[in-house]
This record gives C-alpha cells, structure tokens and sequence, in this order.
C-alpha cells in the first residue's frame, strides 16, 4: 500500500496556523501590542492605513531583541515564555505559543527593526511569505519596530472576507483599546491614515477610562473593589441612569488579560437587577486577580476564553461586590424605598407623650340663623342672600294649591331614548372607519370582512419608504435647533458617524462638529423631537455595531431601517381617528405593504366567514 500521509511545507503549515491565529488585521494589532508589552516597553505608538490591510506599524521602547533571537522569533512554536508544560498554568505574560510572528510573516510582508540596550547597531529583517528576503545590521533606537504591510497579499481569498473598512477599524480600536485599558502605566498612542485618534499618557486606570471615551465619563463612574482569598476585585461600572443600549463598554480582565465570560457578565446584570431600562447594558471595567494555577487560559486560540476552578464562587463574590458599590455610593435605592417622608416623626416630638385628642363643639350654632360673610368689605361681588325666617315657613309652599298655575301634567320629565344601538351615535360617527385595539392594533372594516395592522410595524414600513426616497432621491425637510444640541460620544462612535454622515444629512440632521469626543447638532428631521435624538443614534450606533456596509444601497438600507424601527410610533399610543386613517392610508400608498423593512407580516385580513364560524 503506498503511503498517503506527507509532512506539511513550512509555509503551508504557517498558513494554517494563521487561520487561527490571524483572523482580520485587528488580530496582528493585539499580537504585536502584547509583544511590546512583554518586551517592557512603556511607550507604544501604533499606525494603521487602510484598516491595516495596506500598513500596520508598532514601535516600542522595550527591551528589543539579538540578532539570534530576531531571526528565531519568526519560527514556529519559538517562544521566550515557557520551558516547560507546567509553565501553562504559570504564566504571566501575554504571548506564550510562539506563533504569533510566525503566522503573520506566512500571510504579509513584514520588516523588522530592533535592538537591544547593549548592542552598537541593530538588526534589519524583511520576511515575505515566510521566506527570508534579508537581514543586514542597521541603525535604530532601543526597542522595536515591525511593519506589517499587505495583510493576506498571498491568500486573496481571506482577503475578500475581510469586511468593510469601517467594520474593520473598529475591531482594531476595539483590540487597542483592551489592551490600553489593561495597562494603564504604559503610554499608547494611535494613529489611522494619518489622523491621530488617541494619545494616552501614563496615568491611573480611571483617568484612562476617561481619555479613551470622554471627559463626561468621569461622572458616570462607580468604583467597585473587593479582596478575598479567592479574588481580588479593582474596577468601575457605569451608573444605571447611563445604561446604553449596546455592550460596547463591557470589560473584564483576568490577570489584566482581556477576557470574555457570558457567565461573569450575568453576574454583574444580576448585581443591577431592578435599576436597568429594558433592553439597557451597563458599563464596567472590572479587574480580577486570581491565582494562576486556578485558570487555565489554553482553550482557545485568541486566548479571550477562560476555564476557572470555582466559577460560581467568583460569580457570588462579583455580583456582591457591585452591589455593595451600587449601594454605598446612593447609586441602589434604600430597602424601604416607599417611605413616605412627611410621615417620619420629628426629632423634638420623639421624647414627648402623645396626648389625646378633644373634640370641640359649638353648641350656639345654628344652621337657620344667618351668616354675615367676613368679607363683603371685598372687592369681589356678593350677591344678596334672601332667607325666609323660620316663623314664616309656610310662605315656602305658597300657591301650590292653585291648579291653574302649577299642572304636573304639562311637565316632560327627561328619560334615555331607546335606539336600539350599543353606542350613542354622538360617539360613533359614521364617517369613522377604524377602530383601535388595545392601543397596539387599527381595526378597519371592508366589504367581506376586516383587518387588523399592527400599528407600529405598519409604521415602520411607511417611514422606511420615506427615509429611502429622502436619501436617494431628494433631501428631507429639516427643523433647526434654537441652541445646538451636544452629544458626548467616544471615538470609536464618531468614526462611525462620519461614515453615516452624508446619508443622516439627507435624512433631516445636520452636524455642526465632530470631533474631540463631541458630536454638535444643528438641525433635525421634522419627525422626531430634541429629546429622542440621543436615543435613537444610540439605537443607530447599535445597529451598525457589526457593520457598516460599503456599498451604497445597503448602508442607505440598513440606515433607512434603523432610524424607521426608532421613529415609528410604538404599542400603547393611543391614536386619534384621523391618525389611525392616516397610518392606514399611508401603509396601502406603499410599494410592499404586507411586510416590514425586516420581512415582518404587518397586517391580517378576517372574512365575514372565518367570522360566521365562531358563532357555530
């Protein structure tokens, strides 16, 4: 039998191991940032172009490397951290399989430059496609710089997965700033296509929460910390009056190694139970110290996973201590949080007897006498009061003896009409057409029969053909702001809206500033008011958290169905006759009335015989 089974080439091997390890150009970002780290560096600077799938550039001021140990950090599974199997569960640093250059060199061009403190001159190394094209000596300041240019040039086909350049420099901001937020003694900066987007000093953990998403952060903050034998708990959380409705400030670090946990997260939306909005996130920055040994960080290839011995203990501990932080800062409300404050006694009553009540009596009073009104010497008019006095009461009943002047008989006494209707037909006019149903669904009769439209998808659907006809066809009409209305936004929001710009102008908004973590507005559609403009871009953010499309016709889309599911009317709006009639004109004047924007069935159709059968 012949043999079927072949070692694979190097730079094959390399281009598998790649898979895992380089999955977008954020993925090299986080390699080479952790490998600065390591080196002790502590001060970064990293550039990008194009969403680093031209340029992604790191330079350190750490420790740099050899030559030896430049030309060996490229092969595979050669790595400085461990020696043996039980340093896996000892480790504290970042990078430790030995993969991470290696993988990047198999799939980009990369030019190293480094040099230790000891040496004269450093080392100059140009790898393309795992192949060694040179390695000369060169001058260079301690550290190391690596250059990573044209990111899956040899695999075009991972290269046309990669997604939108927008998409894919938020995943780059999202990597820099975990790691930035980590290590806050480390000074980092950043720069995309030349325009710088951060520039971190060295600081504390709180001030470089605040110069990552903005001044206004500070307010929002809550410190939580907690030392047990198990954990140690050091961080913040966002107040709830400041919940968003995206996940985007959510972060937990494990031995300040980003992680994610689904299991931890329920613990601190637990620790909010009763103080969050519907469908509101809460933010945190929460640091877990625990041992070593009790992890283990192995489980996956971006190391963003981790296995815990006591993870129910941790969960307890966690949801406690937020709490607690909540509570001691006034954040939770007390226990008895309906006590009626007028009813407390005051404090110079405590120590008094209570008495008992006495009740007074006017035994001179006399409802027949009357009584002089105190103040006739007023401006206002009194009319003359004419009393009868009680010797003459039967001048009272005067006259009723005299039929001629008072026959009972001509007296029409009021009665309710019989109409033989439910309804008054004051009430039911009969020009109305519809009927509304528990504040959510419009009633409108036809000829066989009925139908029932949900109000706000029916809604959706008219707004979305609007805002799709305002974007591409002609521009909506605009009302202006007496003062400028101001957002406080991060950075990785504004870049956003910058790609959303153009189409939001045509569609009502216009933008007077966006820059330095504030977005300034001047003008607004006409359909919806100054204080639902921060949560519907807030909804809008959210929407285009995954994507932002760089074709034409699918970011106006998906604009169109964000902003249309924001404005649309909601269930439990009561709607007056004319606006019910509107909504149901408006739906049937549309292109695809039967579904939403998002393939939802709008409206069903009741025949008078489906009707007919529920009374068999």
């Amino acid at each position: 039998m012949t043999d079927i089974i072949q070692l694979l080439p190097d730079h094959v091997a390399n281009q598998i191991a790649a898979g895992e390890v380089v999955q977008r150009p954020a993925s090299v970002v986080k390699e080479l940032l952790e490998n600065a780290i390591d080196a002790g560096a502590t001060n970064i600077q990293l550039l990008i172009k194009d969403a680093g799938k031209t340029l992604i550039q790191v330079a350190d001021n750490g420790k740099g490397m050899s030559i030896t140990d430049a030309r060996l950090s490229f092969e595979r599974h050669a790595t400085s951290k461990i020696k043996l199997a039980e340093d896996l569960f000892q480790l504290q640093t970042k990078g430790f399989r030995g993969e991470a250059l290696a993988s990047i060199a198999a799939i980009a061009q990369v030019d190293l430059k480094t040099k230790p403190q000891e040496e004269e001159v450093g080392t100059h190394i140009q790898i393309k496609g795992s192949e060694v094209e040179s390695q000369e000596a060169c001058v260079t300041p301690i550290g190391t710089v690596i250059h990573v240019k044209n990111l899956f040039y040899n695999i075009p086909a991972r290269r046309n997965f990669l997604k939108s350049t927008a998409v894919e420099t938020r995943h780059i901001i999202d990597e820099f700033q975990r790691v930035a937020l980590a290590h806050s003694s480390i000074a980092f900066s950043m720069h995309h296509n030349g325009n710088e987007m951060f520039q971190l000093p060295i600081s504390n953990l709180r001030q470089r929460i605040v110069n990552i998403f903005g001044s206004k952060t500070n307010e929002k903050l809550v410190p939580v910390e907690e030392e047990t034998e198990l954990v140690n708990i050091t961080g913040f959380v966002g107040k709830p009056e400041f919940a968003k409705r995206s996940r985007g400030e959510q972060f937990f670090f494990v031995n300040n190694r980003y992680i994610k946990s689904p299991y931890l997260n329920h613990a601190v939306t637990a620790a909010f139970e009763g103080l969050l909005k519907d469908k509101s996130y809460p933010s945190y920055f929460l640091f877990l110290e625990v041992d070593p040994k009790s992890i283990d960080i192995n489980i996956h290839p971006t190391k963003t996973e981790i296995k815990f011995d006591d993870e129910h203990a941790l969960y307890a501990i966690l949801r406690s201590s937020i709490k607690h932080s909540l509570g001691q800062f006034s954040v939770a409300p007390v226990l008895d949080f309906n006590r009626d404050a007028n009813l407390d006694t005051p404090y110079d009553l405590e120590t008094k007897s209570a008495r008992t009540p006495q009740v007074e009596v006017d035994r001179d009073f006399n409802p027949f006498q009357e009584i002089k009104s105190k103040a006739t010497s007023g401006s206002g008019f009194q009319p003359k009061r004419q009393t009868v006095p009680q010797e003459n009461w039967e001048a009272l009943y005067h006259g009723l003896d005299s039929k001629d002047e008072n026959d009972f008989s001509k007296v029409e006494f009021e009665s309710d009409a019989i109409t033989g209707q439910l309804f008054e037909t004051s009430k039911v006019s009969a020009s109305s057409t519809t009927f509304q149903l528990q504040k959510k669904y419009i009633i409108s009769p036809f000829k066989n029969g009925m139908i029932l439209i949900d109000q706000h998808r029916a809604h959706c659907r008219i707004l979305y053909e609007d805002l799709l006809k305002s974007i591409t066809v002609k521009a909506a009409v605009s009302q202006q702001l007496l003062f400028p209305l101001s957002l406080q936004l991060n950075v990785q929001e504004i870049e956003m809206l910058h790609h959303l710009r153009e189409a939001l102008e045509q569609t009502g908004f216009i933008f007077s500033k966006m820059k330095d973590g504030e977005v300034e507005i001047t003008g607004i559609p006409t359909l919806i008011t100054e204080s639902e403009v921060s949560i519907l871009l807030d909804q809008l953010l959210s929407d285009f958290e995954n994507e932002i499309p760089d074709s034409g016709f699918l970011q106006t889309d998906l604009l169109a169905k964000s902003l249309a599911k924001s404005m649309a009317i909601k269930a439990g709006t009561q709607l007056d006759t004319v606006e019910q009639i509107a909504i149901v004109n408006g739906l049937f004047a549309c292109k695809e009335p039967q579904l939403t924007p998002t393939n939802k069935k709008i409206f069903i159709t009741l025949q008078a015989e489906d009707i007919e059968k529920k009374f068999m």
